[in-house]
């Protein structure tokens, strides 16, 4: 099917199932631990071995020798698979970083080894007994030190400009020019990197927690040197990605390799340290923000520059994408650079650009308003756009900014706020109020699925859609039972393996959007099928479990008496998202408390306000944007990959250095969505939302502690270090 006209009125719109707050159906099987994740197919591997992987102990260099006789002869052992053994390996195209290192390392933690034995424990204690020999070599490892031999990155639209930004910003009568830098940011998902590999023949049968099923084959194979058809990838239930699961990692090669050189299955879990180094990371950013305006508040010139940095082959993070977009301005200007840094992979993490972006540009924002004396919701409703101002020509096809800003602002009690920083108090505590703007594109990409009609009226979904924790298995459970009008009791959603059609799969804000109108186009088909079987219209009506056309009405059931009825579909894209800007918009309040003494910051409460095209289940988009929201907390006050700048590593790689927020940290979260649909979008006319939630929430308590304190902290994460010397004088 081909989406290439705005939506109009279809079954989706009825809402009896779509848009309804219904509990996650595969809720429980994830809390009595029946749901199986990569590590847990015990039903389907029969004495498995285990495997260890072995991280570099060193950042560049290559390795010298490497002495694996004690490990060898240790107990239990039954392989163990390096660079040397493996046979001749590829890289697969979505990895920068090969994923077997060896003789040549080119990041800390890169594997060099596994060691495969009859249980974990013995797999691990031969693997502290291989002995490596290394020549390092000097790396790159410092942001600020690479920033000036960084480079116009090679692929995509690094820099733009519109107008006169220079001659604009010069003649503002207000200006800001300002320096923010974000730290580099570990996905820190509940599930490690796992993977079940067993050969079944030639073919390789792959449990793995991946994001993109058929990304994830097509990378397999290539790195092992096989065809797509010989690698059957599995991924039902995945518990956390982030993005850190988009691509195949280590685990998945290593698994296969191992199980082969074994002759048995084998089971991998990177150790924790390991999904710190030798996995990927959001990068740090440095980021430049100028902005020039009239005394009344209106933009006249805005620029955004940021630097970032990878492995050699690796990409920028885009971080100045919002500002292409967010607020209106005659000029403007925005550049991308890349440095070559030789530290673990950098790549996607939740809302990759704009959530990095948007820590920045909307301190900023914050920043000019108070130096123009305006209020920042106002200043930001005065410089809305309903047009692409890049190409004016362009309009967005819905943007409600401004409502997201002026309900979030009566909601949350702005009105309330005294405008001077460091003016109230609550006993020891400043009290703070902040807010920001979000800000997410939609992305719409093709996505297939198959649907079943069986004799007793139950409809199966198949598709490799994943669920990451964000409800898939529900909201296409809803589009199946709306589009063929029975309950949802009556729908079987299979998800997750590389025998289903080709989805969207799981990232970038566009999986439930995009999964969802496949399975709308599979329905459509089957629709069609069951009228003609039943001699009815093709427009006849779905509903209760019966077909309904004129005085003729049947059960469902009946088309598929003689045998089942099967339909597969793709949803494809015409030019819509080229003639109309897509975009999700929100706004972020937040209320802080922060010690007047200590500099310890309290965040007291939490409001985001939501405009994301119809919601198609209002209780799985809350958890959403509100576990977005608390990662936004996290980016704020306290996440933070600590490099050590001489030996080219993260420091503090586990869950007990890296300081996530905790519930304690959190309070209790608000998120209102407005009422409306996008039928430019696709026929669900819905959006996405997952990663729209954790976008501005950063700048928001970072604006919020400057209005408690009075303190501009432009380095994130805010810390308190940060804040003791410069906390008003009257607070000691």
């Amino acid at each position: 099917m081909k989406f290439d006209t705005p939506a109009t009125k279809n079954p989706i719109d009825r809402l009896a199932v779509v848009g309804q707050p219904v509990d996650r159906i595969d809720g429980p099987l994830k809390t009595t631990g029946t749901a199986r994740y990569a590590y847990e197919h015990h039903d389907a591997v029969a004495h498995p071995a285990y495997g260890y992987v072995v991280g570099a102990a060193i950042a560049k260099g290559t390795i010298r020798s490497m002495d694996l006789s004690a490990a060898r002869a240790a107990p239990g052992v039954l392989a163990i698979v390096t660079a040397d053994n493996a046979g001749p390996l590829g890289k697969g195209d979505k990895n920068t970083a090969t994923l077997l290192g060896g003789p040549s390392i080119e990041h800390y933690h890169q594997a060099i080894a596994l060691v495969v034995a009859e249980s974990f424990e013995q797999a691990r204690w031969a693997a502290r007994r291989i002995r490596v020999d290394y020549a390092r070599a000097d790396g790159a490892f410092d942001l600020a030190r690479a920033k000036d031999s960084a480079s116009k990155p090679e692929s995509g639209k690094p820099d733009t400009s519109v107008g006169d930004f220079d001659g604009a910003f010069a003649a503002a009568p207000v200006k800001l020019d300002a320096t923010y830098t974000t730290p580099d940011q570990s996905h820190a998902m509940m599930e490690p990197h796992a993977s079940t590999a067993l050969w079944d023949g030639g073919t390789l049968v792959l449990w793995t927690s991946n994001q993109m099923v058929a990304w994830g084959v097509a990378d397999v194979a290539k790195t092992l040197g096989i065809p797509k058809e010989k690698v059957h990838l599995m991924s039902p239930f995945i518990g956390g990605g982030f993005g850190g699961k988009l691509f195949v990692r280590a685990d998945a090669v290593l698994a296969a390799l191992g199980a082969r050189a074994a002759k048995r299955p084998v089971k991998v879990a990177l150790q924790r340290p390991l999904m710190f180094n030798n996995t990927t990371h959001r990068p740090a950013t440095i980021q430049r923000i100028r902005i020039g305006a009239t005394r009344e508040g209106r933009i006249t010139a805005i620029a955004h520059e940021s630097w970032s940095g990878d492995l050699t082959g690796g990409k920028p993070e885009t971080a100045v994408d919002q500002t292409r977009l967010l607020y209106a301005g005659a000029n403007r200007m925005t550049a991308l650079r890349l440095a070559v840094l030789d530290l673990a992979e950098a790549n996607a993490m939740r809302a990759p650009g704009e959530a990095p972006g948007m820590m920045a540009l909307e301190i900023a924002i914050d920043e000019i308003a108070e130096k123009l004396g305006i209020d920042p919701v106002q200043f930001r409703v005065a410089n809305d756009t309903q047009v692409d101002p890049e190409h004016p020509e362009r309009p967005f096809s819905k943007r409600r900014l401004v409502d997201c800003l002026t309900m979030g602002a009566e909601k949350f009690g702005w009105k309330g706020r005294n405008p001077r920083p460091a003016s109230t108090r609550d006993g020891r505590w400043l009290v703070g109020f902040g807010v920001a703007a979000a800000f997410r594109n939609n992305l719409v990409t093709k996505s297939g699925a198959r649907v079943r009609l069986g004799k007793d009226g139950v409809v199966t979904v198949e598709t490799d859609m994943t669920d990451i924790g964000t409800g898939s298995y529900t909201i296409i459970a809803q589009t199946a039972a709306e589009m063929m009008g029975i309950p949802l009791d009556r729908v079987v959603v299979r998800l997750g393996d590389s025998d289903y059609p080709v989805s969207s799969g799981s990232g970038g804000q566009w999986g439930g959007n995009s999964s969802t109108a496949g399975v709308y186009a599979a329905c459509t088909k089957l629709r069609e099928a069951v009228a003609a079987k039943l001699g009815l219209p093709p427009d006849a009506e779905f509903v209760d479990g019966r077909v309904r056309a004129g005085e003729r009405d049947l059960a469902l059931s009946d088309a598929a008496r003689a045998g089942e009825l099967v339909a597969e579909d793709s949803m494809e894209y015409g030019d819509l998202d080229k003639r109309y800007q897509q975009s999700t918009f929100g706004a972020h309040f937040v209320e802080v408390r922060v010690d007047a003494a200590t500099g310890e910051t309290r965040v007291k409460r939490m409001l985001a306000v939501c405009a994301a095209g119809r919601i198609l289940n209002p209780k799985t988009a809350r958890s959403q944007v509100i576990g977005a929201m608390t990662m936004g907390v996290g980016a704020a006050l306290s996440e933070h990959l600590v490099v050590d700048r001489s030996a080219g590593f993260f420091v503090n790689h586990d869950l007990a250095g890296y300081e996530v927020p905790v519930h304690a940290d959190i309070p209790h979260l608000d998120v209102v969505f407005l009422d409306e649909t996008d039928p430019m979008s696709s026929p669900m006319k819905a959006k996405g939302v997952a990663e729209l939630g954790i976008c501005g929430v950063a700048a928001a308590i970072a604006n919020a502690i400057h209005h408690a304190t009075g303190v501009r902290v432009r380095d994130y994460p805010v810390t308190l270090d940060k804040l003791l010397d410069h906390l008003p004088a009257s607070a000691a």
